[in-house]
């Protein structure tokens, strides 16, 4: 008897609305998420006033040693071995300043890389300690680029961009790629790009941590698991897209008044477990990607898979869903998602049908939320062949990253939902035998249910999942 094997490794509303999109256009809007990666991550390990290196790492390896004990999982305790190890190396004494650029994304305007590239950073540390930080918009970053880059295919068409900037560099599922494009960018600006590692952190890992300390009360206004992306953006932002007059310096002072309250709920001990449970997950879900230009750093990263890499090498069956939102707002905060795979090796030639339920739950239009428009993305093996589709557009096909990709525009109406269809053939080469499929997650989409079908001719197998991370099924012979 076989089965399946899951190891689980691997737009016009009047003046208002287009006073909005003008404001949006521009992209002059604060990112959420800083004040997360920079005084709650780090503050993980630098937070505690005595001994705080050496107490960071020995709560890891208390930790690596309480799941050895209570989760039977090898690659559990492998990622836990590197997250010790990177500790160990970020927070050495050694009196050499490490400078990271810090890509701050959000995803609820979703870009394949993550989310829109809205703010970054630039943050040192020496031996353990912040020596330095720096934020600044993108959109300030990319007015200082004078050379003339071409865009990709759907900002041309779709967005009517004429120029390739850093707020748009991360346009790869691919995340290495994104780095190098954002370091390009980055010199292209007049900027040194010496960094000793890059950093993309998405903005629903806010409610992912209030999730962890519990909701919290800042300038009587209270922020939870559920709410605290939109409520925050609408402090720091509708008022001030809603009235352009308005004075924008101070409208961040709320994420500074946020830090310390969040600091205080998670410096205690008994919040070490649970936090490093946090990251853990914020990593596989790809939510934080990490890139090093220590190459002995990065081999750790890339063991565990958390370097975002698109698997180029892999040589059997291959799917990943990537997603652009190029309608500019947010509506990605309300997008669902639903994929269903199917493959039939009994034909001639292996064929592929993945239908997608895209259902969008926003109830009304407002400065943030309007009907989706997108460019998906499917990745397939090389050679692989386009036959029929349904309810999106005609694909534009290229192959890059040891793939086959079909780019098809997708709209879904508010309220409503659209199930989309993509027929192909596998490559003519394409080895029936010992069946393999990975299937990769894109970085900054919410959980996704799964359906694998594949019929062979010893039978037909399925297997329903959540795409929480990176997926392989194989088939094997009890």
């Amino acid at each position: 008897m076989m089965k399946i094997f899951n190891p689980h490794n691997i737009n016009s509303r009047g003046t208002k609305f287009q006073s909005v999109k003008n404001f949006l256009s521009e992209r002059k809007k604060p990112f959420i998420i800083l004040i997360v990666i920079l005084v709650i991550g780090l503050s993980f390990f630098f937070y505690f006033k005595k001994n705080k290196i050496n107490l960071a790492i020995r709560s890891l390896m208390t930790i690596s040693k309480a799941y050895e004990l209570l989760i039977n999982e090898g690659d559990l305790k492998k990622e836990l071995e590197v997250v010790n190890k990177l500790v160990t190396t970020l927070t050495k004494s050694d009196d050499v300043e490490r400078a990271f650029l810090i890509l701050l994304q959000n995803n609820m305007e979703l870009r394949p890389g993550g989310g829109f590239l809205g703010q970054y950073a630039i943050l040192k540390l020496k031996n353990g300690q912040v020596t330095s930080t720096f934020v600044e918009d993108a959109n300030i970053l990319d007015q200082k680029i004078t050379a003339n880059v071409a865009t990709p295919y759907p900002f041309k068409r779709l967005l009517k961009l004429k120029n390739w900037k850093f707020r748009d560099s991360n346009f790869s599922p691919d995340f290495p790629t994104n780095v190098d494009k954002a370091k390009y960018f980055y010199r292209l600006a007049g900027r040194g790009s010496n960094f000793d590692g890059v950093i993309a952190i998405n903005a629903t890992v806010l409610n992912d941590l209030l999730a962890l300390t519990g909701p919290i009360t800042v300038s009587g206004i209270e922020f939870n698991s559920q709410n605290a992306v939109l409520k925050l953006e609408e402090v720091v932002e509708k008022i001030y897209i809603l009235n352009p007059d308005l004075d924008t310096q101070n409208r961040k002072d709320i994420m500074k008044k946020m830090a310390p309250i969040i600091i205080d709920k998670l410096a205690t001990i008994g919040n070490v477990f649970k936090l490093a449970d946090f990251f853990h997950k914020e990593m596989q879900k790809k939510n934080v990607m990490v890139n090093f230009n220590d190459t002995n750093l990065q081999s750790l990263i890339e063991s565990v898979c958390w370097g975002g890499k698109v698997a180029e090498s892999w040589g059997s069956d291959y799917f990943m869903l990537v997603d652009a939102n190029m309608g500019a707002l947010k509506t990605d905060y309300y997008m669902k998602r639903e994929i269903s795979y199917d493959v039939d090796l009994t034909l001639e030639k292996p064929t592929v049908t993945v239908n997608i339920l895209y259902k969008n739950t926003a109830p009304y239009g407002d400065w943030r939320t309007s009907d989706y428009h997108g460019y998906l993305r499917i990745y397939a093996p090389k050679g692989s062949k386009f036959l029929e589709r349904k309810m999106i557009g005609y694909p534009y096909i290229r192959q890059e990253l040891g793939k086959t990709f079909f780019g098809m525009k997708i709209d879904v109406v508010m309220g409503k939902e659209v199930n989309a269809m993509l027929k192909y053939e596998l490559p003519d080469n394409f080895n029936k035998d010992n069946y393999r499929l990975l299937v990769q997650k894109q970085s900054g989409v919410d959980d996704t249910p799964i359906k694998i079908n594949i019929k062979t001719k010893e039978g037909e197998f399925s297997k329903e999942t959540t795409l929480v991370k990176d997926l392989k099924f194989d088939i094997r012979k009890e």
